[in-house]
């Protein structure tokens, strides 16, 4: 097999040709889909150079210049035409297979429905076409297809003719008037249920919005629509930012690879983005639509009418985009909790990215395949670099910057580096050492040393920063980092709370009249992603529990004192010691339970004991099986010592309806059911008596710690009720596969055989054979082997179907070195039998290979 090569963002070069405008003409049949391509060509700069168009799995049928017949090659992957021209019309014309189109890219089958999925370089599935972000055309699109079986024919852009055809077909034409890139394509034509609105802007045009859901769902569309209009509303308000197009459209389709696309006035969401009721849905299936209905509009402007050169640039607008639907999210709920779920991705997911074979900036230097730059790097890093900026500017100076950056480049394809400039031109702030953070992969790492003076009256700490070698480069220069303090005395009351502009390898800060030894919340709000080390004492993270002003400050506390009780019984089983836990700490947790100041949801997150992948993201290699004897036990004793205040939260919680006190009792059940089996019964009680899923769900998660008869009975109810609803089914998987027990393997393997499974569908694959993989940790670590060999299995099985789909579960796999030598080997065998499959393809050869180098 010849080798993938990769690309690279110094090689970058502007395209030979723009197209100005395109013509598509779909005729939609059976089996075979006939595509006829009309082009504006215009040759840019002096050059003789062959017009290249890239393709993939099509069939090509004519190709011509203004109406004759054209001099072409094929080639692998490529249409090489021959011209003289410099301006001209371009037709080819092409067939495919949308039936047979497993990989979910281009133009493909959902359940009877036709749709697409151009992002980032589907389209050339479609047609031949200069398939890149920097060449922004005027879509027209005219779709033919059988009335009866699809009588929804949609695209981008207002629809601008219809009408019925000879033997029962018939037509829709759409017009986008904004020139776009080819990845913003999009087409959609099926039998769906439809939810109508509109929305009125602020310059008084009226927006109509439309839902498309698959029949029967229409009930569940209501909460997605809702989200819409709260997006508009708040883009406006907050942004200045007003919808363009006179209809905006979601898709729910429910085999997608990502979770939503952001294509021009046509979205096409995943089913799990979209379809929501109380029976179904959990407080967090609500919320999460809220966040991606919410992200997918934002792109609107973020993204289509400002979009990227290349895909170097990708988070330029998925960086700046996840920002925004964090400040919307933050807007319209707790600002504290929704930062805390940033916080955790950043430190369960992206840390480790950082750390392993695929480290890398967010604006990459190389790719070998696109879709395995769909991180949490670029998205979710990108977003902290945006918010960093926000931090350093101001709300004020970062919309004047967001002003600048619109009015310079609308419809323009552009670079991180435009972005900036506009933020630093608006702001008149040297960005120039901030750049960095672009451009340099790996997490830095903070050591903080305090030091006081009690003659002098005189606190002062010393910041030293240091960003760990990556594959990419090992010499990092040091980087701007807001970091952000607050000093609170022994009394409780705050006396210093800044962000201190830390830029030097090691800088000291120096706070003066300080009459006592002050305790240091460091870091709050998680004000730069990067890894805090200072020796905090139990005494000065209980004392951060409970007086620091950040109620984000006072989880990072509580996280650090079960983190540290964890540690330091591993320290002590190696040691052959009897295990431990720190009368206080069981104190400091008590004290949450009983607080009558905490918000619900705040208390929920302190509660949710950290995982075990987020303390294996903590240290550069674990004692794996010591961890699991020790988190338990840390687990255990917090339970029973605070089981009466456990149990009294449960039952006062009981019946009531709001999600912040269901997601409390929740975590309490979970909790008590970890002390004794015989809290099952209140578990069954709450399934048995729910209204909704969140508390169906919750029981059973809290009953999943561990086989037991009332789980399977419950299990088996749960099946029976929700057997023809998948994304329900989904939860029910998710369920099986992180249950920490010895015969998990077994049963997730005999769950392929069940119909509500499928390798086909990505949404399938993530919540069995995904959940395995990346959320039971111990089972998958098994010493024997078995999860690693069970998901290499399914992983040669994917690479046929679905390759993206293949290299996105493979992640737990790639990260081997934290773990014994034994594990390490067991997984490199692993990816060594992957690297021999025949027909690799280029999304699983890039990762296997970097993370065996």
């Amino acid at each position: 097999m010849s080798q993938p090569q990769a690309k690279f963002l110094k090689d970058y070069q502007k395209p030979k040709f723009q197209i100005s405008h395109i013509d598509l003409d779909f005729t939609l049949a059976e089996k075979l889909t006939q595509v006829v391509a009309t082009s504006k060509v215009i040759r840019q700069g002096n050059h003789n150079d062959s017009l290249v168009l890239v393709g993939d799995e099509l069939t090509l049928l004519s190709v011509k210049i203004n109406g004759a017949a054209a001099e072409y090659n094929q080639l692998a992957g490529e249409l090489v035409i021959e011209t003289s021209l410099d301006d001209f019309e371009l037709q080819i014309v092409t067939q495919l297979d949308p039936e047979a189109n497993s990989s979910l890219e281009g133009l493909y089958m959902s359940d009877g429905a036709y749709c697409t999925q151009c992002e980032a370089e589907g389209f050339r599935r479609i047609t031949y076409f200069l398939d890149r972000p920097d060449v922004l055309a005027v879509y027209t699109v005219r779709i033919e297809a059988d009335k009866q079986a699809f009588p929804y024919l949609l695209s981008n852009g207002n629809l601008i003719e219809s009408g019925e055809l000879d033997t029962g077909l018939h037509f829709a034409k759409w017009h986008d008037p904004f020139p776009k890139p080819a990845y913003l394509f999009a087409l959609v034509a099926g039998d769906f249920d439809l939810l109508e609105d509109k929305f009125t802007t602020c310059s008084n045009r009226q927006v109509k919005l439309q839902v498309f859901v698959d029949k029967g769902n229409l009930s569940k569309a209501h909460h997605a629509m809702a989200s819409l209009k709260k997006s508009m509303s708040w883009d406006e308000s907050r942004f200045n930012l007003e919808y363009d197009l006179d209809i905006y459209m979601i898709v729910a389709v429910d085999f997608f690879n990502m979770g939503a696309m952001e294509n021009k006035g046509l979205n096409v969401f995943n089913t799990k983005f979209v379809l929501a009721d109380k029976a179904s849905a959990t407080d967090d299936d609500y919320h999460g639509i809220e966040s991606v209905v919410g992200h997918e509009y934002f792109h609107n402007w973020t993204g289509n009418r400002v979009t990227c050169r290349d895909w170097f640039q990708l988070s330029l607008k998925e960086g700046l985009t996840v920002f925004r639907d964090q400040e919307f999210s933050s807007d319209l709920g707790s600002r504290a909790v929704n930062r805390i779920h940033a916080i955790k991705v950043m430190k369960n997911q992206q840390f480790a990215e950082d750390s392993g074979p695929m480290a890398h900036p967010i604006r990459p230097e190389s790719v070998i395949e696109m879709n395995n730059f769909y991180t949490v790097t670029v998205y979710n890093k990108g977003a902290e670099v945006i918010r960093m900026m926000h931090t350093l500017l101001g709300e004020a100076a970062f919309q004047q910057g967001m002003k600048l950056y619109f009015e310079r480049h609308d419809g323009q394809a552009v670079t991180c580096d435009d972005f900036v400039a506009a933020m630093e031109d608006a702001s008149k702030v040297d960005l120039t050492q901030f750049r960095r953070w672009y451009s340099q992969a790996g997490t830095p790492q903070v050591d903080v040393e305090e030091h006081y003076d009690e003659q002098a009256n005189v606190y002062q700490l010393t910041l030293s920063q240091m960003t760990p070698a990556t594959p990419d480069k090992t010499e990092k220069l040091p980087l701007h980092i807001p970091f952000d303090v607050e000093l609170v005395d022994v009394d409780g009351q705050s006396i210093f709370n800044k962000v201190l502009d830390f830029t030097e390898a090691k800088q000291v800060f120096t706070f003066e009249g300080l009459k006592q030894k002050p305790i240091a919340s460091l870091l709050q709000n998680f004000s730069a992603p990067v890894k805090l080390n200072f020796n905090y004492s139990v005494e000065q993270l209980v004392h951060i529990m409970r007086f620091a002003n950040s109620e984000v400050a006072k989880w990072e506390a509580s996280v650090s004192l079960f983190s540290q009780s964890v540690w330091q019984n591993i320290d002590k089983l190696q040691s052959k010691q009897a295990m431990y836990i720190d009368p206080r700490i069981l104190d400091a947790f008590k004290g949450v339970i009983l607080s009558q100041e905490l918000d619900r949801a705040l208390m929920a997150e302190i509660l949710s004991l950290t995982s075990a992948n987020a303390l294996i993201e903590q240290k550069s290699s674990v004692d794996l099986d010591n961890l699991a004897l020790a988190r338990e036990f840390v687990v255990l004793e917090i339970a029973s010592g605070c089981e009466d205040e456990l149990l009294a939260m449960v039952r006062e919680l009981q019946n009531v309806d709001e999600a912040s006190s269901r997601a409390l009792k929740n975590v309490c059940l979970s909790l008590l059911l970890k002390i004794e089996k015989s809290y099952g019964t209140l578990a069954k009680a709450q399934f048995e008596s729910a209204q909704n899923m969140t508390d169906s769900l919750g029981a059973l998660t809290a009953l999943n710690c561990e086989s037991s008869a009332i789980r399977d009975e419950l299990m088996a109810k749960f099946e029976s009720q929700w057997a023809k609803t998948p994304l329900v089914m989904d939860k029910w998987l998710v369920l099986h596969a992180t249950l920490n027990s010895g015969d998990c393997i077994n049963t997730v393997l005999s769950l392929f055989q069940h119909d509500a499974f499928s390798f086909h569908n990505p949404n399938r694959v993530r919540s069995l054979i995904g959940a395995f993989a990346a959320g039971n940790t111990f089972e998958f670590h098994r010493n024997d082997g078995a999860g690693y060999s069970f998901l290499t299995d399914a992983i040669i099985k994917l690479n046929i179907l679905n390759p993206q789909v293949a290299a996105r579960i493979i992640t737990p796999l790639i990260q081997f070195k934290k773990f014994d030598l034994h594990r390490q080997e067991l997984m490199k065998n692993e990816l060594q039998r992957i690297l021999a499959i025949e027909g690799l393809s280029k999304d699983l050869y890039e990762k296997v290979t970097k993370a065996l180098a």
